[in-house]
């Protein structure tokens, strides 16, 4: 049996991949305020130097307000981070930063954590937070312990922007329907046979099952089929196109066929494929039979749109009949009676989807 790399006629795209990276160096400094109650002494505006601290090869220092920065913010501790460094002309220093006051278990206190947007450092210019908390809050909570508290702030300085290729390893694309292909024509393991047309095809009920609710229920539901050892008959259907839909069950693709055989060959499978419940092979069968449609065979591939209730085929018809040329030829075609005959509700949804309209149309012209 020949299997092919390909799904549905097209080869799997490669591709490869590459980040823009945005570099950070980070580190942190704890600040612990012991006898918290003597710096609350200090006068709004007046503050305390943590000492000073490396990140990134700069040094900065942290601004500890114990009663604001301002007077309107006499209520509140303000906490701001401070460039020691002497910077370039032209220079700028990007860090973001967050402060946290920390837990007895030396963990950040959700509530009382923040974080800068990313900002430009210059000496003596301080970013931070005026309303970092209310020290009304801090003195009633747990945080604050022996008279001390402890503060964390994380500083993430920013490197420059650059590209790099992410490292990648070629997979190659699914072969799973080489293998299934290659169980079907060794006939390893088989546990069910079919005879189809005078010929007999051996097959494995768990890939039948698993691709068909249909066999499903036939293997493994209250049937005969499910115990049977004998081979099961298939009625109604020519050995060639089992074999075909086999072929389809086990690699999801269709054998090659002739153009001139192709239609022939996708109007008996998608009849298999609809007795089955083989929807992905139902849609194929109805593309591949979409660019068979002309007005000799029109009549035909409706009526089959119909009666496998296959909507997308029968649109693709619908839409062919809708010229009038189309029309006046496809009804001299033997197979136009047949479908009045056995198939009348499809010529009722084309008058109501074509004519209809066209007539109410030209009334709207006259009026």
């Amino acid at each position: 049996m020949a299997t092919s790399s390909r799904l549905g006629g097209a080869r799997l795209p490669s591709g490869s991949t590459s980040s823009i990276i945005a570099g950070a160096v980070s580190g942190y400094h704890l600040l612990k305020v012991d006898g918290y109650s003597r710096t609350k002494e200090l006068p709004n505006g007046e503050w305390i130097d943590s000492c000073p601290f490396q990140v990134g090869g700069r040094t900065w220092h942290l601004r500890y307000y114990p009663n604001g920065d301002k007077s309107e913010y006499i209520d509140y501790i303000s906490l701001f981070l401070t460039l020691d460094d002497t910077v370039a002309k032209g220079e700028t220093v990007k860090a973001q930063v967050k402060f946290s006051l920390i837990d007895q278990d030396g963990k950040p206190v959700p509530l009382h954590t923040l974080t800068t947007k990313i900002r430009d450092f210059l000496v003596g210019k301080s970013w931070g937070f005026q309303k970092f908390m209310k020290t009304e809050e801090l003195e009633k909570s747990e945080h604050l312990k022996d008279d001390s508290f402890t503060v964390k702030v994380d500083v993430a300085m920013m490197s420059e922007f650059h590209a790099q290729e992410t490292p990648s390893i070629p997979v190659p694309p699914s072969d799973l329907h080489q293998h299934l292909g290659i169980l079907l024509s060794s006939k390893a393991g088989v546990d069910v046979e079919f005879r189809v047309g005078g010929e007999t095809f051996s097959a494995h009920r768990l890939v039948l099952a698993a691709r068909s609710p249909v066999f499903r229920a036939e293997f493994f539901g209250s049937m005969k089929e499910g115990t049977t050892t004998e081979a099961i008959p298939i009625d109604d259907m020519e050995a060639q196109v089992f074999n075909a839909l086999l072929t389809f069950m086990y690699t999801d693709t269709l054998p090659d066929m002739k153009q001139q055989e192709e239609s022939a060959m996708a109007q008996h499978l998608l009849v298999a494929a609809d007795r089955y419940d083989l929807e992905r092979l139902k849609l194929i069968c109805a593309d591949k039979l979409c660019k068979h449609i002309d007005t000799s065979s029109v009549a035909t591939i409706l009526a089959l749109a119909e009666q496998h209730h296959c909507q997308e085929l029968k649109a693709a018809c619908l839409v062919f009949l809708s010229s009038p040329t189309n029309l006046d030829a496809a009804m001299e075609s033997e197979g136009f009676d047949l479908l009045t005959k056995s198939c009348p509700g499809v010529m009722k949804d084309f008058l109501v989807s074509q004519v209809v309209p066209s007539l109410l149309g030209k009334r709207k012209s006259k009026a």
